[in-house]
């Protein structure tokens, strides 16, 4: 692609060119990138979880290309941030969860605005939380197609603007879509899914390129699943939260199964990139379930927070059982698929991620080590400064400096047992110099910090306005 070009489809002058000049693999497929929340590595059988059943997770698992160790942040506004944009969560100044804090800077650029300009339809379907405010809403930056909760969760409301339309459920959730709401039936993951493959299926029909995000908010909690995918782990004897988990994520893979079937159906299949990841660990402390080894959960600065899934699926272009070791991480999702769709990053942006191209060729490729950097945030207003040190970590490809006292070396350790600070100085003192710079690099850009917080709750406001002009309609979804 010549400079002129991508300079033109940077600022948005070309953008629905059929074609550019080289896709990485020669052709550029459709995207369905698949992100549960709050579903850790070890939710999965084939990852050696003998309790929990997930044979269409399985399936995908053993057709993709895997990265083993692959590293989101350690809650789930921020990952999909940093995923969206290819860079540090503080760089976009997503610091929290809520509190103003889950809102996505205005002057940061997605990847769903990238593959617009490159030709692609876009949509959502599921968890958004990057801001309930309108002007943070996905519409605004870069969906075609939006099909979503409000909040971090159905029916969440803080004392913010982070907040779902107002008694929402699980079961039969009002969903707002493409700006207006509408009351579904069922139970929700079913409804995000069940969206998400009529999406597909007409832009399928239309032969349009397509970036499908599905984003169900299970298995978070409440723990609430449909009895029949919760009762074989009722009736395995354990405790009703963890089954209900269970059966949120049983749900979950029956979708996936579904989807993968009609992707068969429709013959797409073959021009089309599953991507699966979570967004974070999962969130039961302590070991009360399985967590394919590895220390703590959700929330931390340890392995068990950061480490997921992630499989890249696409029959004849990409291996199939293939497991890579190398680090990898969410940032490095947005130059990966820029790769892929042969579509350009906004010029003068700096991304902290890499694109994964050269492993996804050849899992023996050379990949050079690197620090990523990871902090939990959510610290108390004004604190920003003094918490550098508060549940942070910074990972290589063998070690992880955690807390900047505790050093493991995941490689011969990967339970993070043993505290062996004492033993590797140098790489102690190389990874507190990354941290620092990286610390002072990203303070300035923590624009949400003194955001006031707003009265009103948008999903609020609008749904309230909505219902007393024109009703909530009910969703029909294709059949």
């Amino acid at each position: 692609m010549t400079r002129l070009l991508m300079a033109l489809v940077a600022c948005g002058t070309i953008g629905n060119s059929p074609a550019f000049a080289a896709p990485a693999f020669g052709e550029r497929p459709n995207v369905i990138l698949i992100m549960t929340d709050d579903h850790g590595y070890g939710e999965l059988s084939c990852h050696g979880n003998r309790i929990l059943k997930t044979p269409n997770l399985d399936r995908l698992h053993s057709q993709s290309t895997r990265f083993t160790a692959f590293h989101v942040s350690p809650t789930c506004a921020p990952t999909r941030s940093a995923l969206l944009t290819g860079r540090h969560e503080f760089k976009n100044g997503v610091t929290h969860t809520i509190l103003e804090r889950e809102r996505l800077s205005l002057d940061s650029t997605t990847l769903a605005q990238i593959l617009k300009l490159a030709g692609y339809a876009t949509g959502i379907f599921g968890k958004w939380h990057l801001g309930d405010e309108e002007e943070y809403q996905p519409h605004k930056r870069g969906f075609d197609e939006t099909f979503i909760h409000g909040a971090g969760g159905i029916g969440q409301a803080y004392q913010c603007s982070c907040a779902d339309a107002p008694g929402n459920k699980y079961f039969d959730p009002v969903i707002r879509h493409n700006g207006g709401f509408v009351k579904t039936r069922g139970f929700c993951t079913d409804v995000f899914f069940l969206q998400a493959r009529d999406w597909i299926h007409r832009q399928g029909e239309k032969k349009q390129p397509f970036f499908a995000y599905i984003t169900p908010n299970a298995p978070h909690s409440p723990y609430i699943s449909p009895e029949s995918y919760a009762k074989p782990y009722k009736d395995a004897g354990l405790k009703p939260d963890v089954a209900a988990y269970y059966g949120m994520i049983a749900n979950i893979d029956d979708n996936v199964g579904k989807l993968l079937a009609k992707l068969d159906e429709w013959g797409l299949a073959n021009n089309t990139l599953v991507i699966f990841m979570t967004d974070n660990g999962h969130p039961f402390p302590g070991s009360t379930i399985f967590n394919a080894g590895m220390r703590a959960n959700k929330g931390t600065a340890y392995e068990g927070g950061t480490r997921v899934p992630a499989f890249f699926r696409w029959p004849g272009k990409l291996q199939a059982g293939v497991d890579i070791d190398r680090l990898a991480a969410h940032i490095d999702m947005l130059p990966t698929l820029c790769d892929i769709c042969d579509a350009t990053p906004k010029a003068g942006v700096s991304l902290d991620g890499r694109s994964l191209m050269p492993l996804l060729r050849n899992g023996k490729a050379d990949w050079p080590d690197r620090f990523l950097f990871v902090h939990r945030g959510r610290w108390e207003k004004g604190m920003a400064a003094k918490s550098k040190h508060d549940f942070c970590a910074v990972r290589s490809q063998r070690f992880r400096l955690v807390h900047n006292k505790e050093l493991y070396d995941i490689a011969n350790d990967p339970a993070e047992s043993k505290n062996v600070i004492d033993e590797h100085p140098q790489v102690v003192a190389e990874m507190r110099k990354a941290y620092d710079a990286w610390w002072n690099d990203v303070l300035p850009l923590l624009v949400n910090e003194n955001a006031p917080l707003n009265p009103e709750r948008p999903y609020h406001v609008l749904y309230r306005k909505q219902e007393s002009t024109r009703g909530i309609p009910d969703w029909t979804p294709a059949p």
